[in-house]
C-alpha cells in the first residue's frame, strides 16, 4: 500500500496534538492526527475535565450542608456516588465528541491507532484493519503522559488506585490514603474528603502542593486540617500490605515507621512521559527521564520533529501543551512565534479551597537575586467574598522593587482559579505596579482584592 503524504503528521489527539492540528489546518496544511485511544486525550477523557465534574458536585454537596446559614432549609442532604461519576463521564463525552467535530470541520485526517516512527518524516500506524502508512515533512509528538507507579505500591484498581480508579471508583472510600499533595493527589483527597470519606495525605516534601510559594501552601494545610483532614509532611510510603478489607501502609516518618490501616489508597505520585514503542532512539532522539529534550521552540535536534506538552516536561498542564501546539504549527507555516515561558503559565488547583499561582513565589524570586516588595490581601476585607459566605483566603503578589515588574502571584480561596487570568494578562503586557495601581476593579468583585494585594505591596492598602 502507498504512503499517504501530509504536510503534517500529529502523533496524540490531546490538548496539545489536537489543537496544534487544527491551528496547522487553519493556516492551509494537510493534516493527519493519529490516536491511540480517545480523541481529547487524558486531559478531556480522564483529567482536567471529568475531575471538574466531580468537584463541582463536591462543592454543591458542601454547599448544601451550609443551606442553614444562608436562611436556606435543606434536609436529609446525601449524595449517590454512581450517579456523580455518570455525571462526570457525561461531561467529558460531550467534550470529547466535540473534538471530534472539530476535527471534521477543519478536514483533518483522524487516524485510530498506535503510531511508530519508522523513519524521518514517515510513520507507520497500527490500526485495527492492518498498518497504515503516512508521511510528512513534519511530525509533531504529542503524546503525553501516564500516572508513575512505585515499586510496591503499583495500583490494582480496587484498593490501590490511580485518578483513572478514582475517577470511576469501584466503592466510597471509607478510610482513604492519598499519596502525594500535588494537583491530582490534593483534588481526590478534597472530592472524598467532602464526601466524608476520612482521609490522610502523605507528602514526601516538606509541605503540601510543594510547588507552591510557601505562605500559601500553609494557609492551604490549615484549611484541608479543618475540613478534618490528616496531612503528613515529610513522610514516605514504604510499603502497601494488602489484606482482604485493608491496606496495612507502612508510613516512613520522622525517622520512624508508623503502620496506619486504609481501604483505599490513591497514588499520586507525579507522571512519566510516553516515549516507549515510537522509535525516538533509532531516530537520536535524546530523552531524559522520560520526557524528550527540545529547545524553546519544542524542535528535537531531529529535523521537522517536534515534541510537545507533557511528553516535552514541565509544567504538566494542558493550557501550556494546548499553546505550544499553536507555536510549532505557526513555525511550520514560516511565521515568527514568541517561544512559551514556563513562567507565564499559571497553574490551577480546584480543591477546596481553590488555588492558583503565577510567575515566581516569593523564596524563587529571591533565590534569583530580585530585590522584591510583596503585597498580601485577606479575603476577609473584601465585600463580595463575605456576601458570599467565602471569607477564608488570600491573594499574594511580588514585585521587582526596582522595576515594578509583577513576579508572581499566589492565590488561595473561592473562584481564585478564575480570578489568576488578571494578574497572566498583566504578566504577558509587561505590566508594572503602577499600571495595576490605576486600573478600576469593579465593585462588588472577588477582583478588588488583587488591586488591594497590589496596594499594599507599596504601602498603599486601604481596606485592611
Amino acid at each position: 500500500m502507498a504512503a499517504k503524504s501530509f504536510d503534517l503528521i500529529v502523533i496524540g489527539a490531546g490538548p496539545g496534538g489536537y489543537v496544534a492540528a487544527i491551528r496547522a489546518a487553519q493556516l492551509g496544511m494537510a493534516v493527519a492526527v493519529v490516536e491511540r485511544e480517545h480523541l481529547g486525550g487524558i486531559c478531556l477523557n480522564w483529567g482536567c475535565i471529568p475531575t471538574k465534574a466531580l468537584l463541582r458536585s463536591a462543592e454543591v454537596f458542601h454547599l448544601m450542608h451550609r443551606a442553614k446559614e444562608f436562611g436556606l432549609k435543606a434536609d436529609g442532604i446525601d449524595f449517590d456516588l454512581d450517579a456523580v461519576v455518570k455525571r462526570s463521564r457525561k461531561v467529558a463525552k460531550q467534550l470529547t465528541s466535540g473534538v471530534g467535530g472539530l476535527m471534521k470541520k477543519n478536514k483533518i485526517t483522524v487516524v485510530m491507532g498506535a503510531a511508530k516512527l519508522i523513519g524521518k518524516g514517515k510513520v507507520s500506524v497500527k490500526t485495527e484493519a492492518g498498518t497504515d502508512e503516512l508521511t510528512a515533512k513534519n511530525v509533531i509528538l504529542a503524546t503525553g503522559a501516564r500516572a508513575r507507579e512505585l515499586p510496591g505500591l503499583e495500583a490494582d484498581g480496587k484498593q490501590v488506585w490511580t485518578y483513572k480508579h478514582a475517577l470511576q471508583p469501584p466503592h466510597m472510600p471509607k478510610k482513604l490514603l492519598v499519596i502525594g499533595s500535588g494537583a491530582i493527589g490534593i483534588e481526590f483527597a478534597s472530592f472524598y474528603n467532602t464526601l466524608g470519606a476520612d482521609t490522610t495525605v502523605v507528602e514526601v516534601m516538606d509541605r503540601v502542593l510543594p510547588v507552591e510559594d510557601a505562605d500559601i501552601s500553609a494557609f492551604a494545610n490549615k484549611a484541608f486540617e479543618k475540613q478534618g483532614m490528616k496531612i503528613m509532611q515529610k513522610a514516605m510510603v514504604k510499603q502497601l500490605d494488602r489484606g482482604k478489607d485493608k491496606v496495612t501502609a507502612h508510613i516512613e516518618v520522622g525517622g520512624k515507621i508508623e503502620k496506619h490501616d486504609f481501604d483505599t489508597v490513591i497514588s499520586a505520585v507525579g507522571i512519566v512521559g510516553n516515549v516507549e514503542d515510537l522509535g525516538l532512539e533509532e531516530l537520536g532522539v535524546k530523552i531524559d527521564r522520560t520526557h524528550v529534550v527540545t529547545d524553546a521552540y519544542c524542535r528535537t535536534g531531529v529535523d521537522g520533529l517536534y515534541a510537545i506538552g507533557d511528553i516535552a516536561g514541565a509544567p504538566w498542564l494542558a493550557h501550556k501543551a494546548s499553546h505550544e501546539g499553536v507555536m510549532v504549527a505557526e513555525l511550520i507555516a514560516g511565521k515568527h512565534p514568541h517561544p512559551v515561558k514556563p513562567e507565564s503559565i499559571a497553574g490551577c488547583t480546584y480543591c477546596h479551597p481553590q488555588v492558583a499561582s503565577v510567575g515566581y513565589s516569593e523564596a524563587k524570586a529571591k533565590e534569583l537575586g530580585y530585590e522584591i516588595k510583596v503585597g498580601k490581601f485577606p479575603f476577609i476585607g473584601n465585600g463580595k467574598a463575605i456576601a458570599l459566605g467565602e471569607e477564608s483566603g488570600m491573594i499574594k503578589t511580588i514585585f521587582d522593587a526596582k522595576t515594578g515588574e509583577l513576579l508572581g502571584a499566589h492565590m488561595i480561596g473561592a473562584e481564585v482559579t478564575e480570578l489568576i487570568q488578571g494578574y497572566v494578562v498583566g504578566r504577558q503586557l509587561e505590566t508594572t505596579e503602577e499600571d495595576l495601581m490605576n486600573t478600576v476593579f469593579p465593585h462588588p468583585t472577588l477582583s478588588e482584592m488583587m488591586h488591594e494585594s497590589v496596594l499594599d505591596a507599596y504601602g498603599r492598602v486601604i481596606h485592611m
